[in-house]
């Protein structure tokens, strides 16, 4: 392997190195010389940033024969990955501790997982796609299954781990239907084979199918998200933020890589899919999302319908005889970026109000909030406020560009229902600020706020409001990064 090989690579060599010896000193610290292993893991973080940072602004660069890319779109996820999955475990530092989950395991499993979210951020090769995507599925599974005395858990850990196997067999047949009818497993030289003459089409069309239908897996898309409210409820809440937060980044980098560089040519036959992927998802996650008492469960299915809005942004991206347009791509990665960020909000606050014994995770636990703590009772309004897409939040600047792009590739139609769809889930999330405001205390007791995650929580509920004031600027780095990645 050359110089160039290994520079390119150097993020996810460092983060490896790091994760390594975190996974080392938890085995050989012990006692006194013990060393916070939450504390080493964040530290272990600092080394793929340096990386990544060193490589930012730089021009498009290919290694490991064109298997793996380092462009702005990649750095620029992999950076909000850095910070998702630092809040995580900011977050889950008290919670963890307090069910005797703060073991080296939990940490260095959690570096393992952001591996493979890095490899598939940085993939433009079928292959090294599936790998970093088993990375962290295998990582994952294993932290949705740590409390082992938990039967809920433990249940929710083997659906978990059933049905992601099934949708990595999904991705894994297209794939090989893909490769059978290309010869080619590089993203780039896939595209070029769709455009021929002589390839056969309905092999690569079929393939198509069951790609789409793998990533809307693994996005948790109605109908495939009979996973999504089980293991966000039945798992611990440190392990479903881990479960919720950066992997979402890492879908979209692969949802983009394959369908629009690799299966670009036979876009409209996956804008179909897209299509009906997001209608329902839209539908179902807010229409059963407002029967739920679970706060978790209602969450899962609001991810579900937020997913739909990803996916109209992704389709949009193609209208009849023209380029695709880098604009709906951004507005769709601008869309998740800041979703990511709210829920890591939404579920660090709920790991918050926990404590030992009890959970915090059904609606009626926040009742009386703002009388308990108003300024947790403030964050949580802007992060339900920004779900909903309310101004002057983020969460509405995201809706309004991917409604933008809609309508702009012609889908009037999708456009209005997405809007429909949203006054729907504002209801469920309005209903949470009623009951913190309106409602009477059941538990009277004080807060008690982890140091790290009551500024860390404060820091998350203003981003919410920062992001709003900055989007043009983020929405232009990510109209930057999209461009860049589609030039090449």
């Amino acid at each position: 392997m050359d110089k160039l090989n290994l520079a390119i690579a150097l993020p996810e060599i460092a983060l490896l190195i790091a994760a390594c010896l975190v996974l080392m000193a938890d085995v050989f610290l012990s006692g006194k010389t013990r060393f916070p292993i939450d504390r080493l893991a964040l530290l272990a973080l600092l080394f793929p940033l340096w990386a990544t940072l060193s490589q930012w602004g730089g021009k498009t660069d290919y290694g490991y024969n064109g298997m793996y890319v380092a462009d702005q779109f990649a750095h620029m996820l992999k950076l909000c990955s850095y910070i998702a999955v630092a809040v995580t475990i900011i977050y889950s530092r008290r919670y963890a501790a307090d069910r005797e989950m703060n073991r080296g395991e939990y940490y260095s499993l959690s570096l393992f997982a952001l591996l493979g979210m890095m490899i598939m951020i940085s993939a433009s090769n079928m292959l090294l796609i599936y790998l970093g995507l088993e990375l962290m599925s295998l990582s994952l599974y294993s932290l949705a299954a740590l409390r082992r005395e938990n039967g809920v858990a433990t249940e929710a850990a083997m659906k978990y781990f059933v049905l992601g196997a099934l949708a990595s067999g999904f991705l894994l047949y297209g794939m090989s239907m893909v490769y059978g009818g290309t010869g080619d497993l590089q993203l780039s030289a896939i595209a070029k084979a769709f455009s021929e003459t002589g390839t056969n089409k309905t092999v690569l069309v079929f393939g198509t199918v069951f790609l789409v239908a793998g990533l809307a897996f693994k996005f948790g898309a109605v109908p495939f998200h009979m996973w999504v409210p089980d293991v966000y409820q039945g798992t611990p809440t440190n392990a479903t933020l881990m479960i919720a937060g950066a992997p979402k980044l890492a879908a979209f980098a692969i949802a983009f890589r394959l369908l629009v560089e690799g299966l670009v040519p036979v876009a409209k036959d996956w804008q179909q899919m897209l299509i009906v992927l997001a209608v329902l998802s839209m539908g179902l996650g807010n229409l059963i999302a407002i029967s739920q008492t679970n706060l978790k469960r209602m969450l899962a299915y609001s991810t579900i319908a937020q997913v739909g809005f990803v996916f109209l942004g992704l389709l949009s991206g193609v209208t009849d005889g023209a380029a695709p347009r880098p604009e709906a791509y951004s507005s769709a990665m601008f869309y998740i970026i800041t979703y990511v960020f709210t829920t890591l909000g939404t579920f660090g606050l709920i790991q918050v109000l926990a404590r030992q014994g009890f959970e915090s995770d059904n609606i009626a636990d926040l009742r009386g909030l703002n009388k308990r703590s108003p300024w947790i009772a403030l964050v949580m309004l802007a992060l339900m406020f920004s779900l909903a897409g309310v101004p002057p939040t983020v969460g509405f600047f995201a809706k309004l560009g991917v409604l933008e792009a809609t309508v702009k590739a012609g889908q009037v139609g999708l456009a209005v229902y997405a809007v429909l769809m949203s006054l729907i889930g504002a209801f469920y999330y309005l209903r949470i600020v009623k009951t913190m405001y309106f409602d009477e205390p059941a538990d009277t007791a004080p807060v008690q706020a982890h140091g790290d995650a009551r500024f860390v929580l404060a820091l998350n509920g203003a981003m919410v409001l920062v992001l709003a004031l900055v989007s043009s600027t983020l929405f232009a780095a990510c109209l930057e990064a999209i461009k860049q990645a589609l030039a090449t």
